[in-house]
């Protein structure tokens, strides 16, 4: 049964010509209105081969259309999609004359929002449907996948377990106040504190690898002038996107590039080359290249194998690690020029930009560094937001709040409130808590018809 007394109805497909586009209603009247359009509702999830006639009588189009009743539907309302030939203005008849039988366009979200509110799915499950549409690879679909599935709930759900059990041997020396609590209980007590923490403190680790998931890994592409670096840049981007030219200092601006290598996103940035002895133009775009680097996820350190090893900026090394830098040494089809060692033990590449030599053993080192950014909680890919961190932030902070007074010996009740706050955190990360304003402007991040 729907929470919601209305029938809403939006464009499910994006605009624009197509082969095809699905308009979907859902709501109390959907059954009636796929009697009214086809005179009969057919067996659930059965798509049928009907003309669309409006209210009054004119073929709009030859169409598909399922009828899914609820609550075994997305929604977990009864609802009808209608698939139609992709012409925008047939879809926007169907659309409008939907709307003159009594449905109202949907909101941003609100099919997302009713299958939430109608218990089909959980808050975080909810945002999985937008990772799983703005998903740009393999790892953010996985990802999004595993979440869609109840992964990251049911993670949330095992630390609420354990922390309602917490909380009911808490206040029950709460409605009994003239007992104590008894030392082997309160080592218990703390022994499950620390397990609650550690499990929020391994869900808070996944935050930036979801972070690389959703946003692109950023890889700084960075080294000497004339090194190779935007060479490289358009052999792993696949067009010359980069103007290249035998003379120094050619680029003095960055330039992004998004691409995918392996199972990642990254959000390549070519930069300008690091010249200490810099004209005042080249040197402002030497400033942007810190200023990229001190956000960077990833570096690609492009050295020319035919010239002596170059130093790095401080500043820079200081940033620089095996863990997030290649050293890729290029023009591998020139003669090489004696070398020293490495400052650090970087992972190293040979390439050759210009034949492109040596990508594929570039693009392997690349995603070796990237999938160790990933945390590993069991079986499943689970990668946090913002929100959810937030939420595990308050969480953690309430249960250490609990503890302290628990090793203090205050009033059982005190320690009583700080572990329905955290329950109450982890509680927003699956959506178990009445707060309207949290749900509207998470859904109306969505687009119409999701």
């Amino acid at each position: 049964m729907s929470y919601l007394g209305d029938t809403i109805a939006a464009l499910a497909t994006p605009a624009g010509t197509s082969a095809i586009a699905v308009v979907r209603a859902s709501g109390l009247h959907a059954a009636d209105l796929v009697r009214a359009v086809f005179g009969a509702t057919p067996p659930p999830r059965l798509a049928q081969h009907a003309d669309y006639r409006d209210r009054s009588g004119a073929l709009v189009d030859d169409v598909l259309f399922t009828f899914f009743a609820g609550p075994n539907s997305f929604t977990g309302e009864d609802t009808v999609e209608i698939s139609c030939h992709g012409n925008p203005f047939i879809a926007q008849k169907i659309l409008e004359d939907l709307l003159a039988r009594g449905c109202r366009p949907a909101e941003a979200g609100e099919f997302s929002k009713r299958a939430f509110l109608n218990g089909r799915m959980d808050l975080s499950q909810a945002e999985a449907v937008m990772d799983l549409i703005h998903a740009r690879s393999e790892r953010a679909l996985a990802a999004a996948n595993q979440q869609l599935r109840g992964a990251l709930g049911r993670q949330v759900n095992q630390l609420i377990e354990l922390l309602v059990n917490i909380l009911a041997t808490i206040e029950a020396y709460v409605d009994f106040p003239d007992e104590d609590l008894p030392p082997e209980d309160l080592d218990k007590v703390q022994r499950q504190l620390d397990e609650l923490l550690a499990g929020a403190n391994r869900l808070l680790a996944t935050n930036r690898y979801g972070e690389l998931l959703r946003e692109g890994i950023k890889t700084v592409i960075l080294g000497e002038p004339n090194a190779g670096k935007s060479s490289l840049l358009n052999r792993l981007v696949g067009r010359e996107r980069a103007l290249v030219s035998p003379e120094p200092g050619t680029t003095r601006d960055y330039l992004e590039e998004r691409v995918v290598i392996g199972s990642h996103w990254l959000r390549l940035v070519d930069t300008a080359g690091l010249n200490p002895s810099a004209a005042s133009l080249e040197k402002r775009g030497i400033d942007k290249t810190f200023e990229q680097a001190a956000e960077a996820d990833l570096f690609l350190w492009v050295i020319d194998s035919t010239r002596p090893l170059p130093g790095l900026p401080e500043t820079l090394a200081a940033r620089m690690t095996p863990a997030n830098t290649i050293a890729v040494f290029n023009k591998l089809d020139l003669p090489p020029a004696p070398k020293g060692d490495l400052p650090k033990a970087f992972p190293l590449v040979h390439v050759s930009a210009l034949q492109g030599a040596g990508l594929e053993a570039l693009q392997a080192a690349v995603t070796k560094l990237a999938e160790s950014f990933h945390v590993e909680i069991g079986d499943e890919l689970i990668a946090v937001n913002a929100r959810h961190s937030l939420a595990l932030d308050q969480a953690k902070a309430a249960l250490l709040e609990a503890k302290q007074k628990l090793a203090a010996q205050e009033p059982s009740d005190l320690a009583a409130s700080d572990l329905r706050a955290a329950l109450d955190a982890f509680g927003q990360i699956s959506g178990k808590i009445d707060n309207e304003t949290i749900l509207d402007r998470l859904f109306a991040s969505f687009c119409i018809g999701k």
